[in-house]
């Protein structure tokens, strides 16, 4: 078994909630990255590209640790929608999702810090919002002040009222990290959860 040290490169309370579900002792460390995308980079590559640099960045203070990088995207007609911060932004968010499809892109890596190994992996979830009124959607978001979260929404509590359907692997991908796919990054890091 790998008695490497488990850390979480993120600050986010939600991933580390879910990652509590393994049951796996882990340490956090706050990725102090630049997030912006590169000119003509897809939301897909993005993800995949800043949950590497994430898991990179806090390699340098953890040298022998089995690092934990993600990051997520909501994509809805094409263009990225990021973390509202406004309860008038994420008004608009949940207008503009309402009766459409939207995908959310999360990017997930495990980086080896001893070795340099790196496994990096996309999973995609898609969200079909059902048509929403405009009250619907102002008492949501006073009710639950998504501002934190793109999309404008928690799936986890109330925000599961705004669905019509849900499709993806794994429903944790949707709050922000994979835990399927974790698991069967951790096992070939010779990480058992079970």
């Amino acid at each position: 078994m790998n008695k490497q040290t488990v850390v979480l490169a993120s600050g986010s309370k939600y991933r580390q909630s879910l990652l509590q579900k393994l049951d796996l002792p882990f340490e956090t460390c706050s990725p102090n990255i630049d997030e912006s995308a590169i000119e003509g980079e897809s939301p897909e590559d993005l993800v995949k590209r800043l949950s590497l640099e994430k898991a990179k960045a806090c390699a340098v203070s953890h040298p022998n640790a089995l690092i934990i990088g993600s990051d997520q995207i909501c994509v809805i007609d094409g263009k990225i929608l990021g973390k509202p911060h406004t309860i008038e932004r994420a008004v608009q968010q949940l207008k503009a999702a309402s009766g459409k499809h939207v995908t959310f892109y999360t990017g997930l890596t495990l980086f080896n810090s001893a070795t340099g190994f790196a496994q990096t992996d996309l999973e995609p979830f898609h969200v079909h919002f059902r048509a929403l009124s405009d009250r619907e959607i102002e008492n949501y978001v006073a009710k639950e002040q998504p501002l934190d979260c793109a999309g404008s929404f928690k799936c986890e509590s109330l925000g599961i009222a705004l669905f019509d359907k849900l499709d993806g692997r794994d429903p944790n991908t949707l709050v922000g990290l994979p835990l399927i796919r974790l698991c069967e990054m951790l096992k070939e890091e010779g990480v058992s959860v079970l």
